[in-house]
C-alpha cells in the first residue's frame, strides 16, 4: 500500500474509531436535551487553569520558531499547574497534568532534573505531573491515550494534557484541511474525555507570522499564544488570541543553565529552566534611539489621530487600536525618519525600524494592520 493510500485508511479509520467519538457515548437524546430557560444556570466555577494565559477547558495551541523557548515555557507553566504555584502572580487551578514529549525524551529527563533541582530541593513526592516520552499518533491513539491516562490516575482526572508537538504527533500534512480536521476531532476526543485543557505545541510557518499548517487549527482553538525571542535572548510570550479573555497579555522570562548531574565520563549534564525576567513596553521603548524612537513616537501619534478599532481576527487584540500599515508609513515619510529623499533609502530605513521594533516586542504587524503591544503584570 502506498503513503496516500495508508493515509487515507487510517483517516476513514479514525472517523469509525471511538478516539474521536468518546462524547457521543452519552446516548444522543441525553444530549440534544432542550434545557427551560429557568433552569439556564451560570457557573462560577474558575475558567481557567491560569488566568489570563491559559483557559481550563478547550484547545491552546502554543507556537513559535525553532529555538524560541516554547518548549521550555509549556513544561514550566505545566509544573505549576501540577503544583497549584500562581505563575507570574497569576492564579491558576491546580490538578494533574500529563505531558507527552514526542521528541527528545533524554533532553526533558534533564529538563525535569533541573526543575527539579531548582525548584523543589528535596520536596519531590505526590507531585501529580505525568511525562509519556514516546512518539504518538494522536488521530490512531487517541483512544488509547485515554485508556492509559485513565488507567493510571484511576480516580483522579488531568487538568491539562500537553502534546509537544503538533508535527510529531501528526500522521499526515500539517497543511491538509483533511488530516487536520482529524487531528482536531482527537485532541477534542482526549478534551471531552476528561473536561481538560489540551494544550498543543507547534511550530510556525515559514513566514514566522502565524502557526504552521491548515488554518483550521487556527479557527479551532479556544486561546493561541506566541513565543519568541528578542535580541537579547528573552523569552516572550504573548497571548494572541483569547475565546473568553483579553488578548495582548505578555509574559517576560529567560533561560538560565543547571548543571544536573555527571556523565559516565564525569562530564557535567545540563540542562535549563526558564526564570522570571522584568521587561515592559515602557523600558523597551526607553532603549529606542534614531529613527526607531521616531518610528515609535510617530505611530503613538497615528494611534492618537486616527486608529481605528482591530478588525475581528485572531493575530490581531481586539482590545488594541490599529492603524493601516500604509498611514504610518505616510506619516514617517512626512517626518524625520531618514535625511534622504531617496525612495529606496526611505523603503530600507522603514523596513530596518518595522523589523525592530517587532523584535524588541513593542509593536504588532498583521497583514495591512500595525498596533503597539500592550503588556500587563496582573
Amino acid at each position: 500500500m502506498n503513503d496516500t493510500a495508508e493515509r487515507a485508511a487510517r483517516l476513514a479509520e479514525a472517523k469509525m474509531e471511538p478516539t474521536v467519538e468518546v462524547a457521543d457515548a452519552q446516548p444522543l437524546a441525553h444530549r440534544l436535551r432542550l434545557v427551560p430557560f429557568e433552569e439556564i444556570q451560570l457557573s462560577t466555577e474558575r475558567p481557567y487553569l491560569v488566568k489570563g494565559l491559559i483557559p481550563r477547558g478547550g484547545l491552546t495551541v502554543v507556537w513559535g520558531p525553532p529555538k524560541c523557548g516554547k518548549s521550555y515555557w509549556a513544561f514550566d507553566v505545566a509544573m505549576h499547574i501540577a503544583l497549584g504555584w500562581d505563575y507570574r502572580d497569576r492564579r491558576v487551578h491546580q490538578g494533574p497534568v500529563v505531558y507527552v514529549a514526542c521528541e527528545g525524551a533524554n533532553g526533558f529527563r534533564a529538563r525535569v532534573e533541573a526543575f527539579r533541582q531548582r525548584h523543589l530541593a528535596e520536596q519531590t513526592d505526590n507531585v501529580p505531573f505525568y511525562l509519556i516520552p514516546a512518539t504518538l499518533d494522536l488521530v490512531g491513539d487517541a483512544a488509547e491515550l485515554i485508556d492509559q491516562i485513565n488507567g493510571t490516575l484511576s480516580e483522579q482526572q488531568p487538568v491539562a494534557v500537553v502534546i509537544d508537538t503538533l508535527n510529531r504527533s501528526l500522521r499526515g500534512s500539517e497543511s491538509s484541511d483533511e488530516d487536520m480536521s482529524a487531528y482536531i476531532k482527537a485532541a477534542d476526543a482526549v478534551r471531552e474525555a476528561f473536561g481538560c485543557a489540551v494544550i498543543i505545541i507547534h511550530h510556525c510557518g515559514h513566514e514566522a507570522s502565524r502557526p504552521r499548517g491548515h488554518t483550521s487549527l487556527t479557527g479551532a482553538v479556544d486561546a493561541q499564544l506566541a513565543v519568541k525571542r528578542d535580541a537579547e535572548g528573552a523569552i516572550i510570550c504573548q497571548v494572541e488570541w483569547m475565546k473568553d479573555g483579553l488578548e495582548g497579555e505578555q509574559v517576560f522570562s529567560r533561560l538560565e543553565v543547571v548543571e544536573v548531574a555527571d556523565d559516565e565520563d564525569g562530564d557535567p549534564i545540563t540542562a535549563c529552566v526558564i526564570v522570571p525576567t522584568e521587561r515592559s513596553e515602557t523600558e523597551n521603548a526607553r532603549r529606542l534611539t534614531g529613527s526607531a524612537k521616531i518610528a515609535f513616537d510617530l505611530l503613538r501619534l497615528v494611534i492618537d489621530e486616527a486608529g481605528e478599532q482591530a478588525p475581528t481576527s485572531n493575530h490581531i487584540p481586539r482590545t488594541n487600536r490599529v492603524v493601516r500599515g500604509a498611514l504610518w508609513r505616510a506619516y514617517c515619510d512626512k517626518g524625520t525618519l531618514t535625511t534622504s529623499d531617496k525612495p529606496d533609502t526611505k523603503n530600507k530605513t522603514y523596513t530596518r525600524v518595522v523589523a525592530r521594533l517587532q523584535e524588541l516586542g513593542l509593536i504588532g504587524v498583521w497583514q495591512e494592520y500595525v498596533w503597539i503591544v500592550r503588556t500587563s503584570r496582573t
